[in-house]
């Protein structure tokens, strides 16, 4: 009766606990530079470049879904690196793009497409931070996902470096690492668990689990924290490291919450994945989204939002590249 009475509460308060941090975060990175991106900011220099977008993503991902979400991790990887400033698109010695962490990372040719376009309708005007953050917000829509209103004026950082990209989270971290790093960008416990559920649909390499499937902490067995006929599937699926495997076990094709009904059935695939249920800071928030499927599709625009916010270039901070795999000649 007090577990149940306890829940209810928490499935009370959680709207009004998620609407006030998310408020919170936003403000703080309006501060840091977002403040100066605006909704219309293309409308007469660039007015159909919204409608580009939204073709092209529909065009691409109609022939191969993966793409989807796969828009999504580009994004995500850039705006975790200097913010989004597109630098994960620079290609060229030394770049994020060459980490070994960046190297199951796919949609750039979407993006090269998207830009192309652009710039035979407005050149020189449309940067490539702003047609990626858009782009995301197209995939997200794509694959049955909510759709937000995005701010635009960001420039195009000049600076991608390998070495940084190593601190981009790749389902291995613990969970304090985790919630420091996304502090570290502005973002609050709250965007930590719902951008996590990104992970409701698309695939993973499976040689980001063999630790979890064969040798978890060097013990040469199993992580025990995954369901055993779970574990059993897994394995079959992942008997070859350069295998993938679906993110989410029971509905990997559709957008949804389903993925934290799955972590409580301990059927997380990455391990930050399941330590979002067992890390007592973060298992309230999936409880909520579990429990309330709407509360996951309405979070997820605000906290989109909030990463497309991340360190900011703006004004005369950046560039707008005309190929957004290679910096301008100066």
């Amino acid at each position: 009766m007090g577990f149940s009475l306890s829940l209810h509460l928490l499935l009370c308060f959680i709207p009004l606990i998620m609407a006030t941090m998310a408020g919170a975060t936003a403000l703080d990175m309006f501060e840091d530079g977002a403040e100066e991106l605006s909704f219309g900011y293309y409308a007469r220099t660039c007015p159909n470049m919204e409608v580009i977008v939204h073709k092209k993503i529909q065009d691409w991902i109609a022939r191969d879904p993966s793409l989807g979400p796969a828009i999504i991790r580009l994004h995500f990887h850039d705006c975790a690196v200097r913010g989004c400033d597109a630098s994960i698109l620079l290609n060229h010695a030394g770049s994020e793009r060459k980490a070994k962490e960046s190297e199951s990372l796919k949609g750039f040719n979407v993006i090269d497409d998207i830009k192309a376009e652009i710039e035979k309708k407005c050149p020189k005007t449309v940067s490539c931070a702003d047609i990626l953050t858009a782009a995301a917000r197209e995939a997200t829509v794509k694959i049955g996902g909510p759709f937000w209103e995005v701010p635009y004026g960001r420039k195009d950082g000049r600076v991608s470096l390998v070495s940084e990209a190593a601190f981009v989270p790749m389902g291995h971290e613990n969970m304090t690492y985790l919630i420091e790093f996304f502090q570290s960008k502005g973002l609050s416990l709250l965007d930590l668990v719902v951008l996590s559920g990104a992970h409701t649909i698309g695939r993973s390499t499976c040689s980001s689990i063999q630790d979890r499937l064969y040798n978890f902490k060097g013990t040469k067995k199993p992580d025990p924290s995954i369901e055993a006929h779970y574990l059993n599937f897994l394995k079959r699926k992942c008997r070859w490291a350069s295998e993938y495997v679906e993110l989410d076990g029971s509905t990997p094709k559709k957008f949804d919450s389903v993925y934290y009904n799955n972590l409580q059935r301990k059927m997380g695939l990455l391990s930050t994945d399941q330590l979002l249920n067992s890390d007592s800071r973060t298992s309230p928030i999936v409880s909520a989204l579990s429990a309330q499927p709407m509360l996951f599709y309405q979070q997820f625009s605000v906290s989109m939002t909030n990463l497309g916010n991340v360190q900011v270039l703006t004004g005369d901070e950046g560039e707008i590249r005309t190929k957004c795999s290679s910096l301008n000649h100066r």
